[in-house]
């Protein structure tokens, strides 16, 4: 599986971001599996990748040419949701003359739920997890959201960009529930209070309407590679659903494919 989590300790600073830090602390703290890095300018705070208290910093993700991550399109996915449930705030965002972009949020209150010190807590952390996401599919209308995520939509999305869909691929299962999905519900991208209640979503690039199980078969799949074995049932129990074993099963190889 391609690479996700901190950046290695040299990171080289693209000019953009050289140059949006206007010499504020700069630091590197999250690198993607498609090359995007993520940035913190000025504030404080460990956060596993996030920031701790909101204390001013900003956060910058940028995108190479052709890495195929779409930061404009989170940014409005961005200022959609921001109306409903607890997201970063978009200050810019733009691209350069070689297509690479970026896009520069305001820090948010909180740590990641992939911080050291949540993971030396994977119940309260995995519990914060299913209960932001349950809050996350509740507050977002369906019948307000431009944005969709539903099977036959990923699929095209990754025939357009060159990626093989097995034709093996099973027809998917009925819809248990239509809900705004995060799009990428693992577990770094929740963010968890002091007192490790659920705080905030990020790097909700994906968001869009589809059912549930498209963002529970993965928020429970990736408990196991931050915490280790065992723990997708006390996310479930959080999130106040019973498994699917079928649905899981779907949208997990959906995921792989797409």
């Amino acid at each position: 599986m391609p690479y996700s989590g901190p950046p290695p300790a040299t990171v080289h600073v693209p000019a953009p971001i050289a140059t949006l830090a206007e010499g504020r602390p700069l630091l590197p703290v999250w690198l993607n599996e498609l090359g995007g890095l993520t940035f913190r300018i000025g504030g404080g705070g460990e956060g596993g990748g996030r920031g701790e208290g909101g204390d001013g910093g900003l956060f910058v993700k940028w995108a190479p040419a052709g890495s195929g991550l779409d930061l404009a399109a989170e940014a409005e996915r961005l200022d959609w949701a921001r109306r409903f449930t607890p997201v970063p705030h978009v200050r810019e965002h733009g691209t350069d003359a070689d297509g690479a972009a970026w896009l520069v949020t305001d820090e948010l209150p909180g740590s990641s739920a992939v911080s050291d010190r949540w993971k030396a807590d994977p119940g309260t952390a995995v519990r914060a997890v299913g209960a932001g996401l349950r809050a996350l599919h509740e507050r977002l209308p369906v019948t307000e959201c431009p944005f969709g995520w539903s099977v036959d939509q990923r699929l095209e999305r990754a025939r357009r960009a060159g990626m093989d869909v097995p034709a093996d691929l099973p027809e998917p299962p009925p819809v248990d529930r239509l809900v705004v999905c995060h799009g990428d519900p693992c577990a770094p991208n929740t963010l968890l209070h002091e007192d490790g209640s659920w705080s905030a979503h990020v790097d909700l690039g994906a968001l869009g309407v589809a059912d549930r199980w498209a963002d529970l078969a993965v928020a429970t799949w990736n408990t196991e590679a931050n915490y280790g074995p065992g723990w997708e049932d006390t996310l479930l129990d959080a999130y106040g659903i019973a498994p699917d074993p079928h649905r899981t099963d779907f949208y997990r190889r959906l995921w792989s494919v797409t």
